[in-house]
Parts: C-alpha cells; structure tokens; sequence
C-alpha cells in the first residue's frame, strides 16, 4: 500500500541521449524490460487527468479512504507528478503479470479453509519488482544518460491513471487496471525520468454495461461504477483497519482472511488472461489453502517464519489472527470450537474479542453464556466484554 518510501530510488547520470534516437531507446528499453521480466510497458507524459484528479479528491472529501491516512496528505502530489518532481519528463509504466492458475474464487466453498488473495500468496511484490525496476532504471541512465526515479506502489505515485495513460489497461468499474492482455491480474512500477521520451496511446474504457466485478462485491464497497468505498472494503477491512472487524462486514467476509478477489476475478476480461511467469510472485503450497485451524494456532515466531518475505507479514500475528477467527466463526464447523476456546485467553485483547464472536457463532445458546460467565469475571477490558455480552 502507498506511504512508504522503501520501493523509492533516485538515480542520477549526465542529462544527455547519447546520440540515440528517443523511438529506437524505447524500443531497447521495452525489450530489456521484458527481458528483466516485465510484461508490458508503457511511456506518458507525467500528468493526471482531470476526472482522475477530480474523482480522487471526491474520494477523499467523502472519508472513502477510512484510515489511510497518507492518501489524503498533500493530494496536489498525487494528482501532479511534477510537484513531487519537478524534474520529470516522461513517466514509463511497467506491469507484471501475476494471474494465479486457478480461480481464487473456488476456496470460498472450503469453509474450513482460509482464503488469501492472490497477491500475498508469493513473495512480497514490492520487493520482487522494485529490484528488477532498479536494475531497469540503470540501464535507462547507462544507455541514454538521464535522472531517474523509481516507485512500485510508494510514495504520492497515482499508478492506475498513469499506467491507463500509458495504454496499459483502463480504470474499471471497481476502480482497478484491466488489461486485454491479462486481466485483472497486473502489478504496476513507475520509472520517473528527466528523458522526453514518445508517449503511448491512452487505453480506452472497454467495461460497457458490464456490471459483474460490482455485483460480486460481498460487502457492497461500490457506491456507483469506478467508485469504491474503502471502508466497506475486505482488502481494507483485513489489512489496513487495525481494530475490531466491524459487526455489518463480519459475515460477509466469509473465509477471507487477507484480502478479497472477488471483484477482480469477476471480470470477463480475465478470460484473456494468463498464469504469471514471475517464480517468486507464484502462489506457496503453504498458502493456497491452509486450514484455519493450524492458522489459529500460530504463535508470533511461528507467523513470523511461514509469512518471511510476504506482504501478509506487515499486519503482525494480532491482527492475521483476527481475521482468521472471523473466518472460524464463519465456518460453521463445530471441529474449530477448540482453536477459538483457546485464542480467548490470548494476550492481546483484539485476539480475544474475536475469539468471543467466534464462539457465538458456533455454540449454542446454553454453551456460549456458560463460557461468557466465565470469561466476564477476569476480563477488563471493555470491547472484549462486549463482545461477551453481544451474542449475535
């Protein structure tokens, strides 16, 4: 997610073009890129539309983005690339294809087993792209002499209306890239360069009357087509909310313990799509379908080890285990009583308090006001009580 600067780099070589012609660099440049493992590339002047710009401040005028607090600090950086550099030129946008082999829906209907998304089933991307986009980018100031920046989904960098500027794929409804050529599935970085370099074709809107990645959303997180709400969101609900898992979404969220694919699988365009290529990005064995009671017994070396080197570990082992007591509570199998029964004495009160909901769900009446009884009489701290006292 934006905020952090780890996926930045400035590289900085003599502001000249070597006798190259700019169409013949480009063309060197989308063949080394491909060559580094990137799947498409795509060059535009470094400007944001203004419907992109407008949309993205109603988004933030109406609290859409919930907690994220970085999207809306300084918005003009966002919105104008030249006010994070003024010396930029041209904006090269890069994907990675990273389409899974399998359809990420079909895990929804193993309710014993926990659904993650596509993304974080690999590697991190952030590390696996920003390494190749270094080695990209210097080549760029090797072969033609320029300044450079890099970005992969860091720092005030509008990637989707970039990446639509430079004919990669076009902003849906549901407000992420679609590519003709893979789908829903494309990881996006930014080279900002001080080289003029020839832009591509903006790509069109292809999405028609096609309703299905909105109709698909189990929370219903759209309000109006190319409009999200990211409150009402499980990628934002499981990763970036830090509290309780709101009441309205509990159920909705089924299965899903980080992320959601719903509204991306959804997308008809996805039958152009194609496994990715990239090893590191590939789905673990480990996390395609962990059962979610040998999840729920992780302790924090133990989330430590089997997340290393994955997106999934930045939310710490409190807030993983939350999400998954949802989805035990979900689960409808009485088999898992255990596993939550043990996580109420948990130290962490946001663990426990999940826990309690999770026994609601899976005990009866008489069994789960003989464990709140129980539990009432040591518990202090007053969202887990409450969660005692609210059986739902």
């Amino acid at each position: 997610m934006a905020g952090r600067r780890a996926g930045v780099a400035h590289l900085r070589g003599p502001r000249l073009l070597s006798g190259a012609a700019p169409d013949a660099l480009k063309a060197a440049l989308a063949a080394e890129a491909h060559r580094l493992g990137f799947d498409c590339l795509g060059i535009t002047a470094p400007v944001v539309s203004p419907e992109r710009a407008a949309a993205f401040a109603r988004f933030i005028a109406k609290g859409q983005h919930g907690d994220m607090d970085w999207l809306a600090r300084e918005p003009s950086r966002r919105t104008d690339p030249k006010t994070l550099w003024s010396e930029v030129r041209s904006v090269i946008m890069l994907g990675v294809n990273y389409g899974p082999d399998e359809d990420p829906r079909t895990i929804l209907d193993q309710g014993s087993r926990a659904a993650i998304s596509v993304y974080a089933r690999g590697d991190d991307y952030h590390d696996v792209i920003k390494k190749n986009l270094k080695t990209l980018a210097r080549w760029l100031v090797a072969q033609a002499g320029c300044d450079v920046k890099v970005f992969v989904d860091t720092a005030a960098v509008m990637e989707k209306p970039l990446a639509e500027a430079a004919g990669l794929g076009w902003q849906g409804k549901h407000t992420n890239l679609v590519s003709r050529g893979f789908g829903s599935w494309l990881f996006l970085g930014a080279i900002y360069t001080t080289l003029e370099l020839p832009p591509d074709t903006p790509e069109r809107d292809h999405c028609g009357s096609c309703r299905a990645c909105l109709d698909s959303c189990p929370t219903a997180a759209f309000p109006a087509p190319y409009s999200l709400d990211a409150r009402r969101c499980i990628s934002y609900l499981t990763i970036e909310n830090k509290g309780p898992i709101p009441r309205a979404f509990r159920k909705a969220m089924g299965n899903r313990i980080y992320g959601c694919d719903d509204c991306l699988a959804a997308c008809p365009w996805n039958k152009f799509a194609q496994a990715g290529r990239e090893a590191k990005l590939a789905a673990r064995d480990a996390l395609r379908a962990p059962t979610l009671d040998e999840l729920a017994a992780l302790d924090d070396a133990a989330f430590r080890a089997l997340f290393t080197k994955s997106p999934i570990k930045r939310i710490g082992r409190d807030r993983f285990l939350r999400n998954v007591l949802i989805a035990i509570g979900n689960s409808g199998n009485s088999a898992l009583v255990p596993a939550a029964e043990r996580l109420t004495a948990d130290p962490n009160p946001l663990v426990r308090g999940s826990a309690a909901w999770a026994l609601a769900q899976l005990l009866d009446a008489d069994g789960f006001a003989q464990r709140a009884d129980v539990a009432l009489k040591s518990e202090t701290d007053d969202s887990v009580r409450a969660e005692w006292q609210h059986r739902c």
